[in-house]
């Protein structure tokens, strides 16, 4: 008897640990917010970093080197030993011989003056890193966009999961009713089949809803760098956001920040810098040209008397300046000037392209979010409507007040209702979110 009753004590206390430790790993299992989806994005997403790679490139390129404004130095030595036999009836043989040079020498070239297309090539490097901030922003920004909708369709998929599992848990609870009342004979055949067959499609639709889920998963792992099969748990809420500013105030913080159009702008100095750069080809070019050498040479040979060697030490040092000037080239810098001149007329119509349509988008997304805003209320009455209309017809339905028909009619309403109500706050989310990359409002630090 003690013998039992330890065991059982035992198993209690394993069960009892087994109830504390399970909340625990449940709740170790946090929630990812969508600030958290971003934090991991920002860090781990493969474009963006290949972004950020990209834009130290174009950094990188900006220092004056890169334009011409500093002199090239080279230095070269080099070693040649030179080995003979000398066979002679002269009395002048030297038999055996050889010979050592050792050289070494420093080169200068400096271009002093190129009809400033090195200023020109300077601020075109410096526009094209700012460029390139710009379209990393932009790359950065579609990317977290890209992350925000991933994770609401996460949202959606598994709010709509819910109402999947809630309605093949009511058609279920009919069934099983159907079931009884048919065993008891107190129901048609017909009433029995229909309602197995509204559990079937609602069992399918289930399914289907699975797998959406597993897709949304697999989309937002990928573009979090993270293993596409990685467990996700995420808040079931999407939030409404306002706006809380006028349509006059969206379009000018869009012409201000928008990493898109000031990319574009950025491009169209680019342009003119290379204008400036293809005009340089129509000057003269001064070059400052130096060079210091040293050579050691020593000859030795196994007749040469009191075993004398023969030296030869040379210095040489030359600095000049070389003034070239293009007369004629086949026109080459002419077109070379003429394209450049066109770019800067494309960089323009393209600046002036991206301004209108980016202000047409700001129009349509303004009037696309107020819309969608109005249609979450309208779907949210509705949704409620149809959950009393669906809560009365179970009553109804159990004291017998109504028929299956009816009762399926109501739960396929607040089904649609439901379904109804989790797009549209899916879609008005994502039209916010659209605006706030319009108006350069998407944090990337």
């Amino acid at each position: 008897m003690k013998l039992l009753y330890k065991n059982k004590v035992v198993i209690l206390c394993l069960v009892l640990l087994l109830l504390l430790v399970y909340p625990l790993s449940v709740y170790a299992q946090e929630e990812m917010t969508v600030e958290d989806a971003i934090r991991i994005g920002l860090k781990n997403n493969y474009d963006i970093q290949i972004a950020k790679n990209t834009a130290e490139i174009a950094g990188n390129n900006k220092g004056k080197g890169t334009a011409g404004f500093l002199p090239k130095v080279d230095t070269f030595g080099d070693f040649h030993y030179d080995a003979s036999n000398d066979e002679t009836s002269a009395p002048t043989s030297f038999g055996n011989s050889d010979s050592r040079t050792y050289g070494t020498q420093l080169s200068l070239n400096w271009t002093l003056f190129d009809g400033f297309g090195m200023f020109a090539n300077k601020a075109r490097y410096d526009e094209l890193a700012k460029q390139g901030e710009y379209e990393a922003r932009n790359i950065i920004e579609n990317t977290v966009v890209g992350i925000m909708s991933a994770y609401f369709n996460l949202v959606q998929q598994e709010q709509l999961l819910d109402v999947a599992l809630n309605t093949r848990d009511i058609s279920r609870t009919r069934l099983d009713r159907e079931t009884v009342r048919r065993n008891l004979g107190g129901v048609s055949s017909t009433d029995l089949l229909n309602a197995r067959v509204n559990f079937n499609n609602d069992q399918a639709v289930l399914l289907d809803q699975e797998l959406r889920v597993a897709i949304a998963k697999k989309e937002l792992n990928v573009l979090l760098s993270r293993e596409p099969l990685e467990e996700i748990t995420v808040k079931k809420e999407i939030e409404i956001l306002s706006l809380n500013i006028s349509f006059d105030e969206l379009v000018g913080l869009a012409e201000q920040r928008n990493s898109f159009l000031l990319a574009a702008k950025q491009n169209l100095k680019v342009s003119e810098e290379g204008v400036r750069l293809a005009k340089a080809s129509f000057w003269p070019r001064l070059d400052l040209n130096a060079n210091y050498g040293y050579n050691d040479r020593a000859f030795f040979g196994d007749d040469i008397p009191f075993s004398v060697q023969r030296r030869n030490e040379t210095i040489d040092a030359r600095v000049g300046l070389a003034l070239t000037f293009n007369l004629f080239d086949g026109n080459v810098d002419s077109i070379n000037y003429q394209n450049a001149v066109i770019e800067k007329m494309n960089s323009t119509l393209a600046l002036k392209n991206i301004s209108n349509q980016l202000a047409g988008l700001v129009s349509e997304k303004y009037t696309t979010f107020n819309k969608r805003v109005e249609k979450v209320k309208l779907e949210d009455e509705n949704a409620v409507t149809a959950g009393q209309n669906l809560e009365l017809q179970k009553e109804r339905y159990a004291i017998g007040a109504s028929d299956s028909l009816d009762f399926r009619d109501a739960q396929v309403n607040m089904v649609r209702a439901n379904v109804s109500l989790i797009v549209a706050r899916y879609e008005a989310r994502i039209t916010h979110l659209e605006i706030e990359q319009l108006i350069g409002n998407i944090e990337i630090e």
